[in-house]
């Protein structure tokens, strides 16, 4: 991770990929987000293959990206809450347009991280639009069983404080408030790109179904036989760049700066 940005109190470490002749403002700007840690250890892993998308975006299509980790996987600062994940995008956003003077902003996200992208563009009508991929419809096993995701953050490393969380009532409250099926509704008629993979053993390709109809206009696109793990699925990278380049070509171009 070769760039960093500031959530809050927080420093996010994040990698920025920019083709190499558009050094300028003016592109469109992508801010690509992994989801949730699965296995022991997860936590400073679960987002080292994005620089390398995050580049092939850049390079191909003519974007600038901005692929990091989320609070809580290292080496970004923080303990994971979901509502903090959530003010990560938000700050990600804030850098990519009034630091990096992208011309719109875009959301692209993997499990948790398409879940929160809706979510995000539901909150902030700067957002032109959202890919969300392998994501839930909503938190409620987490929800259900708050003490267990607990257990399961610490073993991934995504948190490593043990007096964290500072009030679990709070913590928990916000599994249950953060709603992207409800989202996806508010970020109608803005696009939005709804992607799983048809044999998912993680999220249930339902979840898909119910986010697309949810939001009323949105692509849904099955990738037969897949699973959780769209990111390392060429067919469904080929997808996400085919949806970004309409999206860039749709979107107005900003007007030349006079001098």
């Amino acid at each position: 991770m070769d760039h960093r940005f500031r959530s809050g109190a927080l420093e996010l470490a994040a990698h920025l990929a920019r083709p190499a002749t558009g050094d300028g403002p003016g592109l469109p700007g992508l801010a690509l987000l992994h989801g949730f840690p699965s296995g022991a250890g997860g936590g400073p892993k679960s987002a080292h293959t994005y620089p390398q998308l995050a580049d092939r975006i850049a390079t191909e299509l003519g974007w600038v990206v901005l692929a990091f980790n989320l609070r809580g996987c290292r080496p970004s600062e923080g303990q994971f809450s979901l509502q903090g994940w959530l003010d990560d995008l938000h700050a990600a956003i804030d850098h990519l347009l009034d630091v990096q003077g992208a011309s719109g902003a875009w959301c692209a996200g993997f499990g948790t991280g398409g879940a929160l992208g809706v979510c995000a563009g539901a909150e902030d009508p700067r957002i032109a639009g959202v890919a969300s991929i392998a994501a839930p419809a909503d938190f409620d096993d987490w929800a259900r069983r708050p003490a267990r995701l607990l257990a399961h953050a610490r073993e991934v490393g995504v948190i490593d404080d043990p007096d964290w969380p500072e009030s679990m009532d709070v913590w928990s409250r916000q599994l249950r408030e953060i709603r992207p099926l409800e989202a996806a509704a508010r970020l109608a008629p803005r696009p939005l790109l709804v992607m799983h993979g048809s044999q998912d053993e993680v999220v249930p390709d339902f979840d898909a179904r119910l986010l697309a109809d949810a939001h009323g206009g949105a692509e849904l696109r099955f990738v037969a036989g897949a699973g959780h793990q769209l990111r390392h699925d060429p067919r469904a990278v080929a997808v996400l760049l085919g949806w970004l380049d309409r999206q860039k070509h749709a979107f107005p171009a900003p007007l030349p700066i006079s001098g």
